[in-house]
């Protein structure tokens, strides 16, 4: 591994460990959004309130050095409400404008799907160009613009599904569980300790790691995690292979082969590795895959769910030696 990657990996373990004094277990989600991250893409975490979704954003902002901002979404919220708008000044006989949260680093996202599509919409362009319009003038966003949307998995009154165009722009969706029982009796030592997770983070106890300059210098060797001709073509076959699915009725576009492979990267130099594995492909294939699929309603009537399907694909395409 070169130097580079070396710096890139030790980044990594620091910001890892700074999450961990705040944020207990949790390692799949902290994993998916330093994945997330790094490639400049976008992640969606679905889990029960009380999980700490929002503590997590907060704490990679804080050991990123990035700015933070959170959107409560709620049916009433406007475009204007996330992007901004001008508003006239009497002092000065003009217009200014006046920025909305979508100009931070990383965007929480809260429940993203109580917003009815008009107002998802208004995310669209900030996540796929990094870039805003208003009142038909473009502004740019933050280089790092990385936007966490949590949903709620077991409350679906009064939501709006997300359409399918917007959930593709998600590289990864990952699940938020509760903590084990020695996870949540640690925080609970913790809180009667006064070194609650929120108390720890409000004084300072997480340390900046990186700079903005720093992670955008270290994002610019991630292509020194090699890829095998052998993996690039497994991961195409996978994907390939929703489209062809019998029970499948919207597999998987060529957006979903991108993020599989920039995704296994990352989780590459995660595990201490310059080069991508099967095991790499294995571990992220269903956090990519899993809101892309749509399954034909007679498949689902009968009880098959997008996990079986990815897993049933995961089985029958030829794994590389």
């Amino acid at each position: 591994m070169n130097d580079n990657l070396n710096l890139l990996t030790g980044a990594l373990a620091r910001v890892r460990e700074e999450t961990a004094k705040v944020v207990i277990g949790q390692d799949a989600p902290v994993r998916a959004a330093l994945i997330a991250i790094l490639t400049g893409q976008h992640v969606l975490i679905e889990g029960v309130p009380g999980v700490a979704k929002t503590l997590l954003v907060r704490t990679l902002a804080r050991a990123m050095g990035c700015s933070f901002a959170r959107i409560q979404f709620t049916p009433d919220l406007m475009p204007a409400d996330i992007i901004g708008t001008n508003v006239f000044n009497l002092q000065r006989n003009e217009f200014s404008l006046v920025k909305g949260p979508v100009f931070s680093s990383f965007l929480l996202a809260d429940e993203i799907n109580r917003a009815p599509a008009k107002t998802q919409s208004a995310l669209l362009q900030a996540m796929q160009e990094r870039a805003v319009t208003i009142d038909r003038e473009t502004f740019r966003l933050p280089p790092h613009f990385t936007v966490f949307a949590t949903q709620n998995p077991i409350e679906y009154e009064g939501t709006y599904p997300l359409p399918e165009a917007q959930k593709d722009r998600f590289m990864l969706k990952v699940s938020m569980d509760c903590p084990e029982r020695g996870e949540e009796l640690e925080l609970a030592r913790r809180m009667l300790a006064g070194e609650s997770p929120e108390a720890v983070l409000e004084r300072g106890g997480v340390a900046q790691v990186v700079t903005q300059d720093e992670l955008a210098a270290h994002c610019a060797h991630l292509g020194g995690v090699g890829v095998r001709d052998e993996i690039a073509a497994y991961i195409v076959d996978i994907v390939r292979r929703t489209r062809a699915e019998q029970a499948v009725l919207v597999g998987a576009g060529p957006r979903a082969t991108q993020a599989l492979l920039l995704s296994c990267r990352v989780n590459a130099l995660l595990e201490g590795r310059d080069f991508v594995t099967p095991d790499d492909v294995k571990a992220l294939t269903a956090p990519v895959l899993t809101h892309r699929l749509v399954l034909r309603p007679e498949y689902e009537i009968e009880g098959l769910s997008v996990p079986d399907v990815v897993a049933r694909i995961l089985r029958e395409v030829p794994v590389p030696r």
